[in-house]
């Protein structure tokens, strides 16, 4: 008699196992092979399927939710829908809580599961009683017979990709991968699959990419929170850092902006025939940025393209929305951050350090002429300080003069690199107050806005 194949008990057990796929189109002209594990060919659309059907067994199994319990957690859809799969399976109820900037696919898709869904405001601080976390502990706290899933800091979900995702891609590549990059978002994915990868191959590079607004770019390569700020991107970068990101298992990150991965998204559904979401067009976008730095003969890159374009068909792939939001206007060629400041030459960097007091940060502005500087400590940058913030402290307190500086630094910088396009950094300073240039990790000159403003002019005439 025949045997079935590919025959399951439940949709459940469809889960992982997805194809490996080169991306022959986007990557042309790379001398490195660049291939794409597509996650979103897990039954419920994205690589958080993974995460959700483990942590809810692992829940079961050490007795955190009953027969008819309600699971609630706080998403941007995917993981909520992996829930809510597994919810329908299992007899429980769904509650999800998603900021306003997702799609309308996206609460559709989870209602059709018979889910709740909250949503709430996306530009209010991660502690703001009104943000999707809040919301969410507090449903926890006010439903009986709770669990929450909580992705954020559940340990079970770089776990699920340590255990399975990441010797699922060690197999398929047949041992044979030298870089492996994926977006930025709980940190679950890079963090599981990072430590297999690693523990297999200590050489194998991890790479995180990670959108313009998030805090993560900057964190990892100032070892400093930055300011975060609002972006478009779903499904990646976080305003916070959950405990679930293990910066420490990455090698480098790479910064996008939400243009670039929309722009790339379409080009891997019209050129490499993928329908995916804009965190895989961050993602690729992303891989094929530092590729272009670190490419070499034969090198084998794996990028994850973490969920499907079926939820986006209002959005990124509505030229209406694209254009409205300014997503399909051209941006003229700008150059780079390099070309920026060779118009100028090289300038040393002026700074203060801590311990320097108001009344000498003060004169030192006033000597150069600088209405802000980068406050610097040993370890390295500790945030800037401007004439506002120095001028405020001396006229609020008369005797503030000879004060230590340490507690007037703000947050609102960024940092690029030699490489980040004007484009990029441009849109950069639609937040931020000055730019440091990082080269090899120290800061080796900055860029203000008049500075940026007066490259643009040149170039423009």
């Amino acid at each position: 008699m025949a045997q079935r194949e590919n025959v399951h008990n439940s949709v459940l057990e469809c889960i992982g196992n997805t194809p490996i796929v080169r991306l022959n189109d986007v990557a042309s002209g790379l001398e490195s092979q660049l291939f794409a594990k597509l996650e979103f060919m897990n039954p419920g659309g994205s690589v958080k399927d993974r995460i959700a059907n483990f942590i809810v067994e692992q829940a079961e199994s050490r007795g955190e939710i009953e027969p008819g319990g309600t699971i609630v957690e706080a998403t941007s859809g995917n993981t909520g829908l992996g829930l809510a799969m597994a919810a329908v399976l299992k007899g429980y109820q769904s509650v999800f809580v998603m900021p306003d900037k997702q799609s309308m696919e996206k609460v559709q898709a989870l209602r059709a599961f018979g889910a709740k869904v909250v949503v709430t405001p996306t530009a209010v601080e991660p502690e703001d009683p009104r943000s999707y976390y809040s919301v969410s502990r507090r449903l926890v706290e006010e439903t009986p017979n709770s669990f929450y899933a909580n992705q954020y800091h559940n340990p079970d979900n770089p776990e699920t990709h340590y255990q399975q995702t990441g010797p699922e891609i060690w197999r398929q590549m047949a041992e044979n991968l030298d870089v492996f990059i994926a977006g930025m978002g709980t940190g679950g994915t890079l963090t599981g699959v990072g430590r297999y990868l690693k523990e297999v191959n200590p050489n194998i590079q991890v790479v995180g990419v990670d959108p313009i607004g998030s805090i993560y770019y900057d964190l990892f390569k100032t070892g400093r929170m930055s300011e975060a700020y609002s972006y478009s991107v779903e499904g990646i970068g976080e305003d916070f850092l959950p405990s679930t990101m293990d910066l420490e298992v990455l090698d480098d990150v790479v910064r996008v902006t939400d243009r670039e991965c929309y722009l790339t998204t379409r080009d891997l559904v019209r050129n490499e025939g993928i329908f995916c979401g804009g965190s895989s067009g961050a993602a690729v976008c992303g891989a094929l940025k530092w590729l272009r730095l670190n490419d070499r003969p034969g090198q084998q890159a794996l990028v994850l393209l973490p969920d499907t374009g079926r939820q986006y068909l209002g959005k990124i792939f509505n030229d209406d929305w694209m254009v409205e939001n300014g997503y399909l206007e051209s941006i003229p060629g700008l150059g780079t951050v390099r070309e920026l400041l060779s118009r100028d030459g090289h300038k040393p960097v002026l700074s203060a350090h801590v311990g320097q007091t108001v009344s000498e940060v003060a004169g030192l502005m006033r000597e150069h002429g600088v209405s802000q500087v980068p406050l610097m400590s040993e370890d390295g940058v500790v945030g800037i300080l401007t004439e506002g913030k120095v001028l405020s402290r001396l006229l609020d307190h008369p005797g503030a003069a000879s004060d230590a500086v340490d507690d007037l630094a703000e947050s609102s910088y960024c940092t690029v690199d030699f490489n980040t396009t004007v484009a990029v950094l441009s849109a950069m300073f639609g937040r931020a107050k000055m730019a440091l240039v990082l080269d090899k990790g120290s800061v080796v000159n900055v860029i203000t806005r008049i500075d940026l403003i007066d490259h643009i002019s040149k170039v423009n005439q």
